[in-house]
């Protein structure tokens, strides 16, 4: 059994309330769940308003399977909700 995690760090540019943050973040980690059937959470930064981090967990017997899920994860929310930006992102097998 193979564990991938992954830690995003987000930034959210113009957003000036945690009520803001949350009406940007819970679309996204919903999104993400179905699209691609990870576990996600805001793990970090949850006081700051413009900023979050979320980490990605998935599980497979591939470590390259985990791998390309994950970077797939990163890449999705570049594309797909340009409300955030991607500052920094790191996947970890275990």
């Amino acid at each position: 059994m193979i564990i991938g995690a992954c830690k995003i760090e987000l930034h959210l540019p113009g957003n000036g309330s945690l009520k803001g943050k949350r009406s940007i973040l819970k679309p996204l980690i919903a999104h993400l769940r179905r699209e691609f059937n990870l576990a996600i959470a805001e793990v970090a930064r949850n006081d700051s308003w413009q900023s979050a981090e979320v980490a990605l967990v998935t599980v497979s017997n591939h470590p390259d399977h985990v791998h390309v899920m994950l970077e797939r994860a990163v890449q999705w929310i570049e594309l797909y909700h340009p409300e955030v930006q991607v500052v920094d992102w790191e996947i970890e097998i275990l």
